[in-house]
C-alpha cells in the first residue's frame, strides 16, 4: 500500500497568559503523519522522532466522581451512573489506553481516542519525571483545565484553556475534525497530568524525559545478547557531561567498584562511544563467546563540583558456543505430544547433534546422536507420562561443544508444582504440593537449599524427606527463611520402577505477609469454603460510633480493580464526623513481629483528591497508635508506601513477639469530632527488615 505522507509545516504557538514560573500551555502544529501514525513533530526548533524514542508514552485512565469520591472507570466496565450531564455522550469504548500510542485515526478508520465525554477527568502518568507533555486532541473546541500530577501524587494548580486559545490546528483531518496539538510545560518535574474537560478527545499524549546528569540508553541494551565478538558501545550523555570515563570488564564487582585505578578503566573519552574486540582496542583478540561483559559510564565535567556522575553497571552477553534457549524450555511440564524440539544454535555452529531419552545418565553419556543441519528436531509422537531428557551438541567446523542436559515432562507425568517452578516472593509459610503421575503408586520427596544436591540426591541423602502415599501430594517444609532459594523433587514410584522427577525451585520473599488480600473469596458463610474479607477485617458495619466500611455489600467483597499488587486490595470508606473509623484484623499469623529479624511494618495506600484530610493511623493490640506524618495523606492519588519502625509500637508497651490485632483507622483515636468522608485503598501489608 502506498504511503500517504502528510507533512505539515505550519507552526503556531499560543501561550496562555500565566504568572512567571507557572505551568503553561502552548499550541503545537508542526507534525508529520504517515498512514495515520505520528512519525515526528517539531517544538522550539527541535525535531522529536518517535522511532528514535525521543518521547515516551504513559498510562492513561479515565475517572468520574461518585458521591464526592474519585472513582476509576475501568476499561470494559459498563457506563457508570455518576456521569457529568451535558451535551457530550458517555462513550464506553473510547478508553484511556487509546491515548497510549502514537496513532492519529485517518478518515474511515476507528476513532482511536480516549474521550472524557460525560465523565470528570483523564489522567496520564509516566514511569519517569518530566516537565514537558505533548498532546494531540480532536476538534480543539473544548474548555477545561490541565493540572500537573506532582512527584508525591498531589495536584498542581489548574491551568485553564478554552479551545483554540491554547491548541494549534495541525491540519490533519480525523473523522471530520482536525487534530489540534498542545504542549504542557511545568515549573517543576512531575509524574503526570490530569485533564478535566468534558468532550475532550485525546489522540495521543507523550512526554519528554528530563535528561539526567548520568548516562542513559545504553547500546547494546542492558541485559541484551550481542551476536558479535566485537562491539561499539554507545549511550546518551548526561546533561552536563563534557567527557566520559568508560569502564569495561567481565566481572560485575570489578566494573562497579573501579575508581579509575583498576583494570576495567578504559580511559576518558570525548565522544559517547567505545569500540572493543579489535586490535588496538580493549579485548584485542575479540570478545569471548559465552561471556557476560559489564560496562559503566561516569559522566565528567570538571567545572561542576558534582562531577563525576557515576553510572550504573550495564551488561551484555556474547552467545555461547553451546546450544541455548531450548523450546520446550528446561523444566517445562506437560509438553504437547506432537511438539517439535527447537533451540538457538551456538555461536558460529555449523552442525547440531541431538540426543533424547528418558534416562538422565544415558543422555548425558551418549556419543551417537542424530545429526541435523537446522536447529530443530521432530521426535515423532511422544509417549504420555514421561520425564524426558535431551541434549544438543554443536560443531563449528573445528570443534564439538557438548550441550547442557535439558528436561521436560509429557501429560500424565508428575507435575503442576506449587509453588510454581521458578516462583519468586513465595511466603515463608508455603506448603508444597504437586499432581501425581497417572499410574504412580506412591512418591518420594526431596527438598533442600542446593539445587544440584537435590538433583543428585538418593534415599540415603539428607535431602530425602521420605515417601508419600498416593493421595497425599503435599509436603510442609516448616518455617522457611526470608529471601532464600529452595529446590525440591518428586520421584514417582511404580510397581516395577522409580522415575526420577524434575528439580523444581522457588525463592522466598524478603518480607512477611501480614495481609495481601489475595486469599479472600466471595463465598458466603456458612459454606466451609467461605473466606470473605469481612470475616477477617472487622469494620463499623452497624456500629454507630465506627465510621469504617472495608467490604462491599455485594460480591466482589474485596476491591479487584484498584490494586497495588496481585488481584485484590481493601477498599476503605471512612466517615469521621463524630465517629472514629476503625477496621481491625485479628492475627493468627504472624503474631511474632520480630521473626527473621523484621523491624518495620510496610503498607501501601492510595487515596483521592476529594477525600477529607484526616489523620490516618495504625494501632496494634488496640492501644499502641502511630499516626501518618501527613494529615493530608488520604488525598494522595497514587500508591504510596507507609513504613513504620516497629520500635514506635514497642515504645508504647507492645510485646512484638505477641501481636494479636492490627487496626487501620482515621481521625484521632478515642477522640471523635466533626469530620468528613473519603475512600482509601490498602494493599500489601508486610513486615520487612
Amino acid at each position: 500500500m502506498s504511503k500517504n505522507l502528510l507533512c505539515l509545516t505550519f507552526f503556531a504557538v499560543v501561550v496562555l497568559a500565566t504568572p512567571l514560573g507557572a505551568d503553561t500551555l502552548s499550541g503545537l502544529a508542526d507534525v508529520t503523519v504517515i498512514d495515520g501514525a505520528i512519525i515526528s513533530f517539531r517544538y522550539e526548533g527541535v525535531e522529536y522522532v518517535v522511532a528514535d524514542e525521543d518521547v515516551s508514552l504513559g498510562t492513561t485512565t479515565r475517572w468520574y466522581i461518585d458521591a464526592g469520591v474519585e472513582t476509576l472507570w475501568a476499561e470494559g466496565d459498563p457506563t457508570p451512573d455518576a456521569t457529568v450531564s451535558g451535551t457530550s455522550t458517555v462513550k464506553a469504548g473510547d478508553v484511556g489506553s487509546n491515548a497510549d500510542n502514537f496513532m492519529f485515526a485517518v478518515e474511515g478508520d476507528l476513532d482511536n481516542i480516549s474521550s472524557i465525554d460525560g465523565i470528570d477527568f483523564q489522567e496520564t502518568v509516566f514511569p519517569f519525571l518530566t516537565k514537558t507533555f505533548f498532546h494531540f486532541e480532536r476538534g480543539g473546541n473544548d474548555t477545561g483545565t490541565w493540572q500537573a500530577i506532582l512527584a508525591d501524587g498531589s495536584l498542581g494548580a489548574p491551568v485553564a484553556f478554552s479551545g483554540a486559545t491554547a491548541y494549534a490546528d495541525t491540519g490533519v483531518n480525523v473523522n471530520g475534525q482536525n487534530a489540534y496539538g498542545v504542549v504542557f510545560t511545568t515549573d517543576v518535574p512531575v509524574m503526570g497530568v490530569r485533564i478535566t474537560a468534558s468532550g475532550h478527545d485525546t489522540l495521543s499524549i507523550s512526554a519528554l524525559k528530563i535528561i539526567p546528569d548520568f548516562a542513559t540508553r545504553p547500546n547494546p541494551a542492558d541485559g541484551s545478547l550481542h551476536e558479535q565478538t566485537w562491539v561499539t558501545l554507545g549511550w546518551s550523555p548526561g546533561l552536563g557531561a563534557v567527557s566520559h570515563d568508560v569502564y569495561l570488564g567481565d566481572n560485575f564487582d570489578d566494573v562497579n567498584d573501579d575508581d579509575g585505578t583498576g583494570a576495567t578503566f578504559r580511559g576518558n573519552h570525548a565522544s559517547a562511544m567505545l569500540i572493543a574486540g579489535f586490535a588496538g582496542f580493549p579485548y584485542p583478540d575479540g570478545l569471548v563467546p559465552g561471556t557476560t561483559y559489564y560496562w559503566r559510564i561516569d559522566e565528567v565535567n570538571n567545572a561542576d563540583p558534582n562531577s563525576p556522575w557515576k553510572g550504573d553497571a550495564w551488561r551484555f552477553s556474547i552467545p555461547p558456543k553451546t546450544a541455548y534457549n531450548p523450546d520446550p524450555e528446561d523444566g517445562a511440564g506437560f509438553v504437547d505430544l506432537n511438539s517439535i524440539l527447537a533451540w538457538t544454535g551456538g555461536y558460529d555452529a555449523k552442525l547440531h547433534t541431538i540426543y533424547l531419552g528418558d534416562n538422565y545418565d544415558d543422555v548425558n553419556n551418549a556419543t551417537e546422536g542424530t545429526p541435523l543441519g537446522t536447529a530443530s528436531y521432530d521426535p515423532g509422537t511422544l509417549e504420555r507420562e514421561k520425564v524426558l531428557y535431551w541434549r544438543v551438541d554443536e560443531f563449528d567446523g573445528i570443534e564439538t561443544y557438548k550441550g547442557d542436559i535439558w528436561a521436560f515432562t509429557t501429560p500424565g507425568a508428575v507435575g503442576n508444582p506449587q509453588p510454581a517452578n521458578g516462583a519468586p516472593d513465595v511466603p515463608i509459610t508455603a506448603k508444597l504440593s504437586w499432581t501425581a503421575a497417572d499410574n504412580a503408586s506412591s512418591h518420594e520427596v526431596y527438598f533442600g537449599t542446593d539445587a544440584d544436591a537435590v538433583k543428585n540426591a538418593s534415599t540415603a541423602s539428607p535431602e530425602y524427606i521420605g515417601p508419600r502415599a498416593l493421595g497425599t501430594e503435599s509436603y510442609d517444609p516448616g518455617a522457611l527463611t526470608l529471601d532464600s532459594s529452595y529446590a525440591w523433587r518428586v520421584d514417582e514410584v511404580y510397581p516395577d520402577k522409580t522415575v526420577k522427577g524434575l528439580v523444581w525451585s522457588f525463592t522466598t520473599a524478603n518480607f512477611i505477609i501480614v495481609d495481601d488480600f489475595e486469599t479472600y473469596n466471595d463465598i458466603d458463610p456458612p459454606d466451609p469454603a467461605s473466606n470473605p474479607i469481612f470475616g477477617s477485617w472487622s469494620d463499623g458495619y452497624q456500629i454507630a460510633t465506627n465510621g469504617a466500611l472495608t467490604a462491599d455489600e455485594l460480591p466482589p467483597y474485596a476491591e479487584q480493580t484498584i490494586v497495588h499488587g496481585g488481584a485484590q486490595s481493601m477498599k476503605y470508606l471512612y466517615d469521621t464526623n463524630f465517629m472514629i473509623p476503625e477496621s481491625t484484623l485479628t492475627l493468627d499469623y504472624p503474631k511474632d513481629w520480630t521473626h527473621e529479624g523484621v523491624t518495620k511494618l510496610s503498607l501501601w495506600f492510595r487515596g483521592g483528591s476529594a477525600n477529607a484530610a484526616e489523620r490516618m493511623f495504625v494501632a496494634l493490640n488496640g492501644t499502641a497508635v502511630v499516626y501518618h506524618d501527613d494529615t493530608a495523606a488520604p488525598r494522595i492519588i497514587r500508591w504510596n508506601q507507609w513504613v513504620i519502625d516497629l520500635t514506635r509500637f514497642a515504645d508504647q508497651g507492645v510485646d512484638l513477639t505477641n501481636v494479636s490485632t492490627m487496626t487501620i483507622g482515621f481521625g484521632t483515636k478515642n477522640s471523635p469530632a466533626a469530620g468528613g468522608t473519603g475512600k482509601v485503598y490498602f494493599d500489601d501489608i508486610w513486615l520487612i527488615r
